[in-house]
């Protein structure tokens, strides 16, 4: 496969090992060029045969994806009609989320920092996310800024965690740290930070080296949920509540307080809660 040129993404090869390092800085949020990468990307390693194992990392050691760009609250283009261009009735941001969910590769998260947010759907999304004890953290924060998640977020925490775990996570806003993520099934496994690497490193490779067919006839075995209706009242969620004037107002004073710089993405859940009050 001829690799394409990115300029969010930095993607190698190793024995049927995709590594896909996400680099947009300063805070790695998820903005749209680095959307359409990603979806570039996604659909090319969808018919590569060679690809088995998929592994999604972040170049910045502190966020692994911070969350959906807030700047587009003002980009009225952009969030007019969100499902133009998604398949099967989903909007942008559930779009990724699937795309992720369903490819054929075995798709894995090495988490290292913090993804909140649309990050946090993406963890969510992934087959296998593991993540550093004492410098991972997930957060569904989208409540604090007068919407809910609308990436997928409601629907794979519903699956992962079960109902009430999951609104817990919406409602309550707050940051997980890894052990408290596993302990929710939110992760597969919380490891220390220095064994992390090597652990998402021998996985990866045992899996890419299982006989011909095996993956495929595991995913075969166990499919991923027909999630159509719980995506489209995630949508309708969602869109309900970007539209109202409280959810523009709380994310245009996010971004004023320093939401995006790296200060103000360590404590996003304390600043968004002072812009609230």
């Amino acid at each position: 496969m001829v690799q394409p040129a990115f300029a969010t993404l930095r993607v190698t090869r190793d024995r049927g090992v995709v590594t896909v390092v996400l680099d947009n800085p300063p805070v790695n949020v998820l903005s749209l060029p680095m959307m359409a990468e990603l979806m570039t990307l996604l659909a090319a390693l969808r018919d590569d045969d060679t690809a088995r194992v998929v592994v999604f990392e972040s170049a910045d050691p502190e966020f692994f994806i911070a969350h959906v760009d807030m700047t587009l609250v003002d980009d009225a283009d952009a969030v007019a009609d969100p499902t133009a261009g998604a398949p099967d009735g989903l909007n942008v941001f559930q779009a990724l989320g699937e795309a992720v969910r369903t490819l054929p590769q075995v798709t894995v998260v090495k988490l290292a920092g913090l993804a909140r947010g649309g990050g946090a759907e993406f963890v969510t999304a992934a087959d296998l996310s593991f993540a550093a004890i004492g410098r991972a953290g997930l957060g569904q924060m989208e409540a604090l800024g007068g919407i809910v998640p609308g990436g997928g977020g409601t629907q794979y925490l519903l699956h992962r965690t079960g109902r009430n775990r999951a609104l817990e996570i919406v409602l309550g806003a707050d940051l997980f740290d890894a052990g408290t993520a596993e302990r929710y099934g939110w992760v597969n496994r919380a490891l220390p930070a220095e064994e992390l690497d090597a652990f998402v490193d021998r996985i990866a490779h045992h899996i890419a080296g299982l006989p011909d067919g095996t993956i495929a006839a595991a995913k075969h075995a166990l499919p991923p949920a027909d999630l159509a209706a719980g995506m489209l009242r995630e949508h309708e969620a969602w869109a309900g509540q970007f539209a109202r004037p409280a959810a523009v107002r709380l994310l245009r004073g996010a971004l004023a307080a320093g939401a995006q710089t790296r200060d103000g993405e360590r404590h996003l859940e304390e600043l968004l809660r002072s812009v609230a009050g």
